[in-house]
């Protein structure tokens, strides 16, 4: 029965990511580092603003776009934290990134057209250029040392070349794109006219200079989407509440796909995103320093090279010497140890493995013990072996 459905479904992938994580929980694993989503609870400002809103009877349609107050406030943030002025005309509340992705995408995309994407990468976005029946066109960024060259972006960009998608800091590496590199990519697009969609939901959590994004580009304000989240930095992955950025005509068109995949996102929890917007996240981002620093030593320790992670809450060890695929790699680990990690095979780079440090430390602690006994017996430094 499947042929009488939408093909371009049937060429889309499930979520690799929730699929490992859910063979694991299934084979026991124990020490859970998978899922990207921060272990604080979200704070009790935004929960009291949430009920309040509610008292006040905040429970009908709101506007497609948003509520106003609500994106008063973003423009107000964006012009305070990154320097860019966007008018309330010119931002659409989501639901969540995730959303603000594929509307971006589904809004600008052709059969035909190319969408260019830095690997490894978030598995969204190829699925959704899938659902649109445009092309992926991707880049290792791996090769080289995580950046971008004009070369090598010329090199990738055609007549078909519709959008290029930038994720910094990066999922599942951590890894944050140069100025450089965002140089790069601005002089192609003055060159080409291509779009680029910024996203930007782990642009709160960096651990040293925090850069502006792509957005600070705005003579070329025409051709930048910004794609944004509040689940990461405040940890309100359940909320969903994100939103998309661009000028006012695109905005106009993205709402038409926003409108009928949502209607509008839920009135209420809107207020908790004001005051989201105005919490200090400093105390989430020294916790989650503190235990990428120790991820870095233990896994260093461990002989694994990786990325120097400067943002998000994830490092990505190679584990190419080991001469198994990633989701081997990671099925023996539950096996063996009963700890989960995420199979590079997720984001394109099946050399690499993710770990996700967003977790209490006696979780990764014990994750990481698991991890290394498990690599000493592959380096033959054991008398066990994997299973």
């Amino acid at each position: 029965m499947k042929e009488l459905l939408n093909s371009r479904l049937g060429e889309a992938e499930e979520s690799l990511i929730r699929k490992f994580s859910q063979l694991a929980v299934k084979l026991g694993a124990k020490h859970i580092l998978t899922l990207g989503e921060p272990d604080f609870d979200t704070p009790n400002e935004m929960k009291q603003s949430l009920v309040k809103a509610l008292e006040a009877g905040k429970t009908s349609y709101g506007m497609s776009a948003g509520n106003e107050d609500f994106r008063q406030a973003i423009s107000a943030f964006e012009k305070r934290v990154n320097h860019v002025q966007y008018d309330p005309s010119e931002i659409v509340i989501t639901a969540g990134a995730t959303e603000s992705l594929t509307v971006a995408l589904l809004t600008m995309l052709n059969p035909g057209d190319e969408v260019i994407n830095l690997t490894p990468a978030y598995p969204l976005y190829k699925n959704v250029v899938t659902f649109a029946g445009a092309k992926m066109v991707n880049i290792d960024i791996s090769k080289h040392h995580f950046q971008l060259s004009t070369d090598v972006l010329e090199a990738a960009i055609t007549k078909q070349t519709k959008v290029i998608v930038l994720t910094s800091p990066n999922n599942p590496t951590g890894t944050m794109l140069s100025d450089e590199s965002l140089d790069v990519v601005y002089e192609a697009v003055k060159k080409h006219q291509f779009f680029v969609i910024s996203d930007e939901v782990y642009n709160q959590i960096v651990y040293d200079k925090r850069r502006l994004g792509f957005s600070k580009y705005q003579d070329i304000r025409d051709y930048i989407i910004v794609c944004q989240s509040l689940s990461k930095p405040y940890a309100m992955t359940g909320w969903r509440l994100g939103y998309l950025m661009a000028p006012k005509w695109f905005i106009e068109e993205a709402t038409k796909a926003h409108q009928y995949m949502v209607l509008t996102v839920n009135t209420f929890v809107q207020d908790g995103g004001i005051t989201a917007l105005d919490y200090d996240v400093t105390e989430m981002v020294t916790s989650y320093r503190v235990r990428r620093d120790y991820v870095m030593g233990r896994l260093t320790a461990m002989g694994l090279d990786f990325p120097n992670p400067d943002g998000a809450f994830y490092i990505f060890p190679s584990i190419k010497k080991f001469g198994l695929g990633s989701w081997a790699f990671c099925e023996q680990l539950v096996h063996a140890e009963g700890v989960a990690l995420v199979p590079g095979l997720c984001f394109d780079a099946d050399d690499h493995i993710r770990v996700s440090y967003c977790v209490d430390m006696k979780t990764l602690e014990a994750g990481l013990d698991g991890l290394e006994r498990f690599v000493a017996t592959l380096l033959g430094e054991s008398d066990e072996k994997p299973l």
